[in-house]
């Protein structure tokens, strides 16, 4: 029996939340192998004796999968966050032996035997929904992942698991390591001129940093990178066309050259998923990816985003007429491309509705943006939320920690905020992920159920070198809000079965439907004015301002909803119609796709898919289309508070309250249109999303 060492040991720790302060990449390698031996072991003994009832077979299994989540799923945390040449040495070496034994569990005999003999067993009709969901599920999930398949089939496909795990990490820092080896540096004020002050501070601290040229806000030099908090600004409001094509080149193209190239990791990665789902019995990996979604198979998603692209395509065609018009009136004699697209639709912005990004940022710093965004939780759902920083060790000064309560004052959840920037060893995007899960196989001292604790991870501007706090455009405000509504799904759970408690068992595309929830309540004066206060005045949002805001909230809503069926469109098409080894690329599958589904069709050079982290190595394969199927379910349930009545605050705090114990609180306890239909009273319909974003008269 092996024992761990000093660096190993806390990677091992199952007392409360990581000891982030004494986390060693040193110590992964020996800690993994520990736990897989003792976990090893742990599995022999279920299988030499497996037990046909849920206590006797799930539990043992659930407790098994806890321990590698929680020492493995740090591993993964920290790989997004912290990442480093260690890091990723020894993530990379104990992969294989991970998704090896998890493959081993997958593919158990004497398990999946037991869990069909428990559900044809008398003992069936006495299980909780949960724990049938639960079962399910676990038989669903040993079927995907080969239990069923002859010898020479099951090795073949662990062959693949194995190099697809492989192939998502490169994929993944190849994205990372491309868009830390790009910038652009500035020197000419003239080029920096009208961008926000904020904007311009970071580049000149950026650019003393990285290439040590002293500068300031106002004289430079500017440093600008593919950061999301950097590149989206720079494409607003450089003035320099030529410098915004030269970074949106650099955007589109990255990890798509030398040895950061992702291409040849695309088509390797869907040729593997193909041939993986028909070794399982499906046509194509879009058919096995549906089978364990919300969506009853690949033509209702078809049908869905059909629906949306004939409501959005002409708005969408009018949106680059007006700009294309706006442009050639303030000057600008050249036919847009789409690195003019961002500069002048800010432009059109601030023309049509008399105000900027950078105006209304001053009205969010970050302290007020979370004060007003947990006062809002308190009002809907009942909760406080206290700040706990101090409480646990973190991995960067920037984290926070909270603690949830509820109405008796008592702690129910826990969160971690980070929530800046930081190219050099976070990876960009937004989102949230479990820390710990609420399982009452893991109790309290007083034997409670195991409290929830969350990661929520963000990539918004951070605090300028003068001191002045993180002050967040709305876009990132939407973010917030958007993680937050996933961990309150997390977080606020009542279901005390581990394996289907707060996120966990809930369908991939319907999870998004807490997290683009919580972003409609932007749009409500009283909860605006919480969370807004001018950073050198502290005045208030004006109601005119609040006004142009409601305004402009379906400006380029069309061009938005369209993008995304682009995305979604081309993801399906990849997964379920496309073959690698046939005459076209996936680019020329993009290339096509763009064509029913963009007004202005990406350059002939674009590599975007060399960036698409989400269906390349995140969990959206044949699932990007689920932030519109979810979001079709969130603007219904938000259609539940319009209708009591927004301004009846007796009616929204019920309305509330259903909410929280329905969506948030039965978790994967229940299948999704059934908790939809629990809270809502009927199935949902898409008609408050297309009305929300100004797509159909309001009646």
């Amino acid at each position: 029996m092996s024992h761990p060492s000093s660096a190993a040991a806390p990677w091992l720790s199952e007392d409360g939340v990581p000891p982030f302060d004494r986390l060693d990449p040193a110590g992964i390698s020996g800690a993994v192998e520990v736990l897989l031996e003792e976990l090893g072991r742990e599995l022999d003994s279920i299988e030499a004796d497996p037990a046909s009832t849920f206590e006797g077979l799930v539990e043992p299994l659930e407790r098994l999968g806890d321990r590698l989540g929680r020492c493995w799923g740090t591993v993964g945390h920290l790989m997004g966050v912290r990442d480093s040449d260690a890091l990723r040495e020894a993530h990379d070496a104990m992969q294989p032996a991970v998704v090896g034994f998890g493959l081993r569990l997958g593919q158990s005999q004497a398990v999946h035997g037991a869990l069909c003999a428990l559900k044809e067993s008398t003992d069936w009709d006495g299980l909780s929904e949960a724990r049938k969901r639960i079962v399910e599920s676990l038989i669903r999930d040993a079927r995907h992942t080969g239990v069923a398949l002859e010898p020479s089939d099951r090795e073949r496909f662990n062959e693949i698991q194995l190099t697809l795990a492989d192939l998502g990490t490169r994929f993944s820092n190849h994205v990372l390591d491309a868009t830390k080896a790009f910038s652009l540096t500035v020197r000419d004020p003239a080029d920096v001129e009208g961008m926000p002050e904020a904007v311009r501070a970071i580049a000149a601290q950026a650019a003393l940093e990285a290439d040590g040229v002293e500068g300031s806000p106002e004289g430079g030099a500017w440093r600008f990178t593919l950061e999301a908090p950097s590149f989206v600004p720079f494409m607003e409001h450089c003035r320099n066309r030529e410098l915004r094509e030269q970074l949106y080149r650099a955007f589109v193209t990255r990890a798509s050259e030398g040895e950061l190239d992702n291409a040849p990791l695309i088509e390797e990665i869907l040729a593997l998923r193909g041939e993986m789902a028909q070794l399982l019995g499906y046509a194509n990996f879009g058919e096995l990816s549906l089978d364990s979604k919300m969506a009853s198979g690949i033509g209702a998603v078809d049908r869905l985003l059909g629906e949306l692209r004939e409501a959005s395509i002409d708005a969408a065609r009018r949106d680059l007429a007006e700009l294309q018009e706006f442009s050639r009136a303030s000057g600008a004699q050249e036919e847009l491309q789409l690195w003019d697209i961002a500069f002048w639709a800010e432009r059109l912005r601030e023309d049509r509705f008399d105000y900027s990004e950078e105006e209304l940022r001053s009205y969010f710093p970050l302290p007020k943006v979370l004060e007003g965004l947990f006062s809002l939780s308190e009002r809907l759902f009942g909760i406080r939320v206290v700040a706990a920083d101090g409480e646990v060790p973190t991995w960067h000064p920037d984290v926070r920690y909270f603690r949830v309560q509820d109405e008796n004052a008592e702690d129910i959840a826990a969160f971690y905020l980070d929530p800046f920037s930081r190219s050099e060893e976070k990876r960009g995007g937004a989102w949230m992920d479990e820390c710990l899960g609420r399982s009452r196989l893991f109790p309290t001292p007083s034997g409670a159920a195991r409290r929830p604790v969350a990661y929520l991870v963000c990539n918004q501007t951070p605090p300028t070198p003068d001191g002045r706090p993180s002050l967040m455009t709305f876009d990132e405000v939407r973010t917030l809000f958007h993680e937050f509504g996933h961990g309150l799904q997390h977080m606020l759970t009542r279901v005390d079965e581990g394996l289907a408690s707060g996120i966990r068992n809930v369908e991939w595309d319907a999870v998004e439907l807490p997290s683009q929830f919580m972003e409609n309540w932007l749009y409500h004066r009283e909860t605006l004015g919480q969370l807004a206060a001018h950073v050198e005045t502290g005045q208030g949002l004006p109601d005119e301002l609040f006004a142009k805001l409601v305004a402009a909230r379906n400006y380029r809503a069309g061009s938005d909803m369209l993008r995304q069926i682009y995305f979604s469109c081309v993801d399906l098409e990849l997964h379920s119609r496309y073959t690698p080894t046939g005459s076209e690329t996936a680019f020329s599958v993009q290339q096509r796709i763009a064509q029913d589904t963009t007004i202005l069709p990406p350059l002939p050079e674009d590599r975007f898919l060399c960036g698409f982290s989400h269906i390349f190595a995140g969990g959206y394969a044949a699932g990007y289309y689920s932030y519109k199927w979810a979001e079709v379910l969130s603007a219904d349930a938000f259609g539940a508070f319009e209708d009591a009545g927004l301004g009846d605050e007796a009616a929204v705090q019920e309305t509330g309250h259903r909410y929280r114990e329905t969506i948030l609180a039965l978790g994967g306890s229940e299948h999704p249109m059934t908790v939809f239909e629990r809270f809502r009273g009927r199935k949902p319909t898409s008609e408050t999303l297309l009305r929300h974003s100004g797509l159909v008269s309001t009646p």
